[in-house]
């Protein structure tokens, strides 16, 4: 199918973003990576009046250390959340998260904003800034306000951005902690049937603030408090792995979908969670 006629305007400030939502309101659709926005233009699922593309904004990029947060800019490629020094160091569930998105094309195009935005339930980067306790920056022409990740992903393809709004960059506290994600995919680039990213601390050999957030299981990342709570303030054993699995079944609801019922992606929840959780056991028996 052909796209539907559409006006475009090439943004190069925050100031022509505010004039292009003060001028065409609702109607305006924002261009970052494409990577999902373009596929939908084709199926004639999105028919925008205005695709404002804001690709060329500087604001929008660079990853920063500032205090104890590191700043990612919206347009942050995932290949460069991949590569870049400091996100190795001080986010290093972002790097790891990287090769399972997708394919290399995707990556090499896709936005860490776009990806956030756009809340797929199966997405990684989501699920990571969930578990990485991260504040989506979010501004308007009124000004930023920040929104804990927690409360970003309101529903199915819904976020928490309000009209005339968009994301500028992500901020991540940095404090040490252990962190992974895992996935179970049909094949290699495939949407997720089910997913897990994991972050905790570890002190005098016991769990604290430990956020197990699985995805491609919900409307989006799904903070399972039942089982952090089962791990929480306890070492990290084979038995505190057990109940974490067991609290599962309180925590997700999984629809059916193509890839099955919910109970086969309560199932594949409790692999990742022993999975992830089991190769932990050796740096928190260092730990303590």
């Amino acid at each position: 199918m052909k796209w539907p006629a559409i006006t475009y305007h090439s943004a190069t400030s925050l100031a022509d973003v505010w004039a292009a939502f003060a001028a065409h309101g609702p109607s305006v659709t924002i261009l970052a990576g494409g990577q999902t926005l373009l596929a939908t233009l084709a199926y004639r699922l999105s028919e925008p009046g205005m695709l404002l593309d804001i690709t060329r904004i500087p604001e929008l990029r660079g990853i920063t250390l500032q205090g104890q947060m590191l700043r990612i800019g919206a347009l942050t490629r995932h290949v460069e959340l991949g590569r870049d020094l400091l996100v190795r160091q001080h986010a290093p569930l972002l790097a790891q998260a990287v090769p399972l998105i997708a394919h290399p094309a995707i990556r090499n195009r896709g936005t860490i904003g776009g990806s956030l935005a756009y809340v797929d339930p199966a997405a990684e980067l989501p699920a990571c800034a969930v578990a990485l306790d991260a504040v989506v920056v979010a501004a308007s022409a009124a000004g930023e306000r920040r929104i804990p990740a927690s409360a970003f992903f309101t529903d199915l393809l819904q976020n928490a951005l309000a009209p005339g709004e968009i994301i500028v960059a992500v901020e991540i506290p940095i404090q040490p902690s252990l962190a992974a994600i895992d996935e179970v995919a049909r094949r290699s680039g495939d949407y997720a049937m089910a997913g897990l990213a994991a972050a905790m601390r570890v002190h005098d050999g016991r769990v604290l603030a430990p956020r197990l957030v699985y995805f491609g299981v919900g409307n989006g990342p799904v903070l399972a408090g039942a089982a952090c709570r089962a791990l929480e303030g306890r070492p990290l054993t084979a038995e505190s792995i057990a109940a974490a699995q067991a609290a599962l079944t309180t925590d997700l609801d999984p629809p059916q979908d193509l890839h099955g019922p919910p109970e086969m992606k309560r199932h594949l929840a409790r692999v990742l969670t022993a999975r992830v959780l089991n190769a932990w056991l050796r740096p928190t028996e260092m730990a303590a």
